[in-house]
């Protein structure tokens, strides 16, 4: 019964990983459900994921944002994100809403706290150009979601593959 049980999920795992599968179990900027990595140029509304720079996803994973997974080179998995501005866009954050060349993002207002009443830093507000080779991540699904208004733009190479949706629920 053991071994059964062990090869139906070695088969699982085998064939996610063979069509390049994904589970998303948050709605920060997605719906819940399975995704298929794809790799293609980014453009700005995209559902990708990115790997956070070493230090940023660390903090994530001790405060448990992120969990320890593959994908990223520092063994923590990388965040499911949308693309909301790219290179030369102009990103402004107020502490009521964030803006992407103008146009007001849903559920954007920055919050002090995390959902554990734990302080959090973001960005000071203020009007930014996204720099070359720079992305900025939204998740405004959810306006608790941890993205760019708390640690700002992300390399652009950080964004590991977009992520189209299968099957949502």
């Amino acid at each position: 019964m053991l071994f059964a049980l062990a090869s139906v999920i070695a088969a699982i795992v085998a064939v996610f990983w063979m069509f390049r599968l994904r589970i998303a179990l948050t709605d920060s900027a997605c719906r819940p459900g399975i995704y298929r990595m794809v790799n293609r140029r980014i453009s700005r509304g995209d559902l990708v994921l990115a790997c956070l720079p070493s230090a940023l996803a660390r903090f994530a994973q001790a405060r448990g944002y992120l969990a320890r997974g593959p994908g990223c080179g520092n063994g923590i998995e990388p965040v499911g994100k949308r693309i909301g501005a790219l290179p030369g866009d102009t990103v402004q954050i107020t502490r009521d809403f964030v803006a992407i060349n103008g146009h007001r993002l849903e559920n954007s207002a920055t919050v002090l706290r995390d959902s554990r009443g734990r302080s959090l830093i973001h960005v000071t507000p203020g009007r930014y150009t996204v720099q070359p080779d720079h992305v900025w991540l939204s998740g405004t699904n959810d306006a608790r979601s941890w993205d760019s208004r708390y640690f700002g733009p992300v390399p652009s190479g950080a964004v590991r593959a977009q992520l189209e949706p299968l099957v949502t629920w």
